[in-house]
């Protein structure tokens, strides 16, 4: 079918509206597909991939909005565009009117003196000074923005911490303080447990997976994932361990991030030894034979393996977190030797489709320790193994469509599925695909059904696989909890109801994934 596109060069909407658009457009008459976009290189290599890039949608740059269409025929194309144009004045006319909103943090803070923290979510060149608005109001702050400099961070954090102030981020997606979820987060029950975390999906996952137990939490607290790092100094990590520390409603912590730098873990340590109050310790990737000599310390090495043992020490009765995953992996790896059969001999790869950045490196640990072959990625664990293109996988690949190349112009993919659907069917067409990895990740500010579209896709994915002669295998968990507005329950019927496997955790079906190839291997 022809393209027709439309660029509006230096026309900024939020990332939202766009997809909402795009959304009306493809259910437009005669219209196949359509994307509206800003176009960045990212963005441009999606649309060659969907047959959406015309030579004017090449040429822009990535301050410029594309609106793309593929129709039936002229008149087609021309009816969507117009529409778009017609969508996108609406949106802005809304924004413009309608009741009083506060212009400034300042003018915000004197309007709601009852208030005590801000969230901030803006394009990150504008972020840093609005955060410095609100710690001089006094306020604590999310800053959900990315995109602040490491010097902006470092000085934020400083004040924030001189101040007595929490500065959650740049970066930070997810926080639960005094019971209220901020960003994307969900529905938990109130407990023993305190959590600091530096990554936002490690936080959802190791959350949710206690509330499955029955544990519930007393804050979690999000320091974005720069915060451990040497220049940072780890000092909200700090900062949130010795206020939980204090808290006489924490009885157990539960600390989550990727490897701090060597002089940010000692002190992590040294603060966890100088309390009272055991702190489980989960740095993907790092040593824990340096966290088990630590006093009060104790490591784990997934989220899963986190949660299970924070469960244990808040009193839930479970069985020891050895034996317990010990059985699950039995279990496991008959379930692979059951699927792994199902294939062509030419199926030998693994996928992974993530909205959470953390659960796509914690993957790739998994995948790491237990493949022979690289594990491919955008956001990889090796530089060596990062993927020459992010938007054609190779090998055993993990992708996190979260990652800034994704997401400007264009909405999380918490939030938006078009993306992951895009690239689930662009898998599905590749003969040595053998198992697809998804997470589905719900709660506040997430897509509202997620599992509906994923569904649906999974069968279109099936279908293009069998024109292969093949059966393609697809893998996933959710994280979240039955009270989040899209209910777990119900995501994980939808999911199960076209085939998909779901995993009581995102750990459990990165190794179920590994074992059917692992599987495999092992016959040649």
């Amino acid at each position: 079918m022809p393209v027709k596109s439309i660029i509006k060069v230096g026309e900024y909407h939020d990332s939202v509206s766009l997809m909402l658009v795009a959304q009306a457009l493809s259910s437009s008459p005669g219209v196949s597909d359509a994307a509206v976009v800003m176009a960045t290189e990212a963005n441009k290599g999606i649309l060659a991939q969907a047959g959406l890039l015309d030579e004017a949608a090449s040429a822009a740059n990535s301050n410029d909005l594309v609106i793309a269409i593929s129709a039936e025929d002229e008149a087609s194309s021309t009816a969507a565009l117009q529409l778009a144009e017609t969508l996108l004045k609406a949106k802005v006319s809304a924004a413009q009117s309608g009741e009083f909103h506060p212009r400034t943090i300042h003018s915000a803070a004197a309007a709601h003196p009852e208030a005590n923290l801000a969230v901030i979510s803006i394009a990150g060149r504008y972020a840093a000074n609005e955060a410095w608005q609100a710690l001089r109001a006094g306020l604590h702050v999310l800053l959900f923005s990315d995109n602040v400099s490491l010097e902006d961070e470092i000085a934020l954090k400083k004040y924030a911490v001189d101040h007595g102030l929490l500065l959650m981020g740049p970066g930070a997606g997810t926080a639960i303080i005094n019971g209220v979820a901020l960003g994307f987060a969900n529905v938990l029950p109130a407990g023993p447990v305190g959590i600091v975390s530096a990554a936002g999906t490690g936080l959802q996952e190791v959350s949710t997976l206690l509330a499955k137990q029955g544990v519930g939490i007393t804050q979690g607290i999000g320091t974005g994932g720069r915060d451990l790092k040497e220049e940072v100094g780890g000092r909200m990590m700090l900062a949130g361990l010795r206020a939980l520390q204090a808290d006489p409603a924490t009885k157990v912590l539960l600390l989550v991030s990727k490897p701090p730098a060597a002089s940010v873990t000692e002190e992590v340590l040294d603060q966890i030894a100088s309390g009272t109050k055991p702190a489980v310790v989960c740095f993907l990737g790092g040593n824990p034979a340096i966290v088990q000599a630590v006093p009060n310390a104790v490591p784990a090495r997934t989220l899963q393996e986190a949660a299970l043992i924070t469960a244990r020490l808040a009193g839930a009765s479970l069985m020891e977190t050895a034996d317990l995953l010990k059985q699950e992996d039995q279990q496991l790896k008959a379930q692979a030797s059951s699927l792994s059969s199902r294939l062509a001999p030419e199926q030998q790869f693994l996928r992974g489709l993530f909205s959470g950045g953390t659960l796509c490196y914690e993957t790739q640990l998994i995948w790491q320790e237990l493949l022979a072959e690289a594990v491919y990625s955008n956001a990889p664990l090796r530089l060596a193994d990062k993927l020459p293109d992010s938007n054609h996988s190779q090998g055993h690949s993990a992708v996190d469509l979260g990652e800034e190349e994704f997401t400007v112009g264009r909405p999380h993919p918490m939030i938006d599925n078009d993306l992951r659907i895009r690239r689930l069917l662009q898998e599905a067409r590749d003969p040595g695909v053998a198992v697809i990895l998804l997470d589905v990740v719900i709660g506040y500010g997430a897509h509202p059904d997620p599992a509906a579209e994923l569904a649906r896709a999974v069968g279109e994915a099936r279908q293009i696989a069998a024109q292969n002669g093949h059966k393609l295998i697809v893998v996933a968990s959710v994280t979240g909890t039955s009270g989040d507005p899209q209910g777990l329950e119900k995501q994980t019927r939808l999911l199960e109801g076209a085939q998909v496997i779901v995993c009581g955790s995102n750990a459990a079906a990165a190794r179920l994934a590994a074992y059917v190839v692992q599987d495999r291997s092992d016959e040649k």
